[in-house]
């Protein structure tokens, strides 16, 4: 069966980015000229996805205007002639096809996704977090979906995480059968360093058999008093064989705020109408330095 539904968590409240995520959803930080969120759609779609769920909250009502129709602005360009941006803000509201649930309140992303059960139905399905950039010639979400297509079974995209922030992370154990690619073993959500089966952790990226949805509805409350989406997969991992992905491609977790940044300057370097100014800036910068 196809995979063509993704699921779009993001009813997060972004405490990580206050004040500014108190009237702004973090998902719509804006990279250059578009918001964090408009990637992750284009990776999605770029990966075969012709139907998204949203699974928003209540402070996430941008997001739907972002994707939404916009007459009066579209009215204002062609008044000005502007054709160019007439098409970029008409090429948005064009994208995918795109739905919005609600997550009534911020119980954990096991919860957000469990929400998304009715329109899933019994398909297979992804899973890409609203904040998490991942930059590749093919897109995280497609090896993922390749690789679902090769074997039949659930598939999680992991990478190498610093010692420092393992306590971040769902941390895998799991048998590697060549240089990308484990039968996962185990994996424990957010664990001491000490206490960590490894330093590969679960990043924003997934595509599971619809059977993940039933195992979040059986786990319990799990770290940070959530239903966690790590609980689920371990059930799911008791019932049928999930692989761990390590997938190729530069990842910029948007919800921090150095990787934001960061994301910021590489996406500025790689703008050809910006490079140059970038670069002397920074050179600059190195020479006061």
């Amino acid at each position: 069966m196809e995979i063509k539904k993704a699921v779009i968590p993001v009813a997060g409240l972004g405490t990580r980015f206050l004040p500014v995520t108190k009237s702004m959803p973090k998902e719509m930080l804006p990279i250059i000229d578009k918001p964090v969120i408009h990637y992750v759609v284009e990776e999605a779609i770029a990966s075969g996805i012709d139907d998204i769920i949203f699974i928003t909250g209540r402070s996430k009502r941008s997001i739907e205007d972002y994707f939404d129709d916009s007459p009066e602005l579209e009215y204002h360009l062609k008044q000005k002639n502007q054709h160019n941006l007439l098409k970029i803000v008409q090429d948005i509201s064009s994208m995918v096809d795109l739905h919005y649930i609600r997550q009534r309140e911020p119980k954990g992303l096991g919860d957000a996704i469990l929400t998304a059960q009715k329109h899933i139905s019994d398909e297979p399905f992804a899973v890409l977090l609203g904040d998490d950039i991942i930059v590749n010639k093919t897109p995280c979400t497609k090896q993922l979906i390749d690789n679902f297509y090769k074997y039949g079974r659930s598939t999680i995209a992991v990478e190498e995480v610093p010692v420092e922030k393992i306590g971040s992370y769902g941390i895998i154990k799991g048998t590697p059968l060549d240089d990308s690619l484990y039968v996962l073993e185990d994996i424990v959500e957010k664990p001491r360093p000490e206490d960590a089966p490894s330093n590969i952790g679960a990043i924003g990226r997934y595509v599971f058999t619809p059977e993940i949805l039933d195992c979040i509805k059986e786990t319990v409350i799990g770290v940070g008093n959530e239903i966690q989406l790590t609980d689920g997969i371990r059930l799911l991992n008791s019932k049928q064989k999930i692989y761990a992905y390590r997938f190729t491609g530069k990842r910029y977790d948007t919800g921090d705020k150095t990787e934001y940044v960061k994301a910021i300057i590489d996406f500025a370097l790689n703008n050809e109408d910006m490079k140059e100014y970038i670069e002397e800036y920074l050179e600059g910068m190195n020479l006061r330095t």
